[in-house]
């Protein structure tokens, strides 16, 4: 019981903080490897595990349902490998056989052919063997080898988000790197951060241009 107040306690206080652009989720490492122009960063992540739901894209409905499914994997919809053992988080919790696992950011959203993807990364100290087993079948578990991304951080509401992706592609042109797929969105703030304090980046899979 108390272990579950103090994973709700973290998640109102990190809320509270996050109102102003304070962000004390734990984010991906990555070593930054390159600069394209004044704005777009060239960076390379170490291998991750991301909790992902695909659901079709119709609207502000479906990011409601998506992120819902998420934050009920992590916040217990899940089967830990190990029923009473504490895991070391950001704040060690752990339920008996429903773990309590820490949010991260950024969320990672994506929207093609018709379908909306959410995407949360997992903590560091989670692997594909590891990490707890979601109990709704929607949700799926994949590693995400190392990858070299391009980026472009922006601020406000990221309504302008498809506009973003297009100006990240656009810079990319003509440099030493290129773009190997579609571009998404990463979001590192809440919705209800305020605009001109929010972390935003458009981002897209890079490889050394030929």
């Amino acid at each position: 019981m108390w272990q579950s107040i103090s994973y709700y306690a973290l998640l109102a206080l990190e809320c509270l903080a996050g109102m102003f652009g304070i962000r004390l989720y734990e984010e991906p490492q990555y070593k930054l490897l390159d600069r394209v122009g004044e704005r777009v960063e060239i960076r390379r992540y170490a291998p991750r595990v991301a909790a992902e739901v695909t659901l079709p894209n119709t609207g502000k409905d479906a990011r409601g349902d998506a992120f819902q499914l998420l934050f009920d994997y992590i916040s217990g919809a899940n089967r830990g490998t190990s029923g009473s053992d504490k895991i070391a988080m950001t704040v060690p919790v752990a339920v008996r056989d429903r773990e309590l696992i820490s949010m991260t950011v950024p969320v990672a959203i994506s929207g093609r052919n018709g379908s909306l993807r959410m995407r949360f990364f997992l903590p560091a100290i989670y692997d594909i063997r590891n990490a707890p087993r979601p109990i709704d079948e929607r949700v799926e578990l994949n590693p995400i080898p190392a990858q070299t991304v391009g980026t472009l951080r922006y601020s406000g509401s990221g309504r302008d988000a498809h506009a973003q992706e297009s100006k990240l592609i656009a810079a990319l042109k003509g440099s030493a790197w290129q773009a190997l797929g579609p571009a998404y969105t990463l979001y590192y703030d809440a919705p209800f951060t305020l605009p001109f304090l929010r972390r935003n980046e458009a981002a897209v899979g890079v490889g050394e241009a030929r």
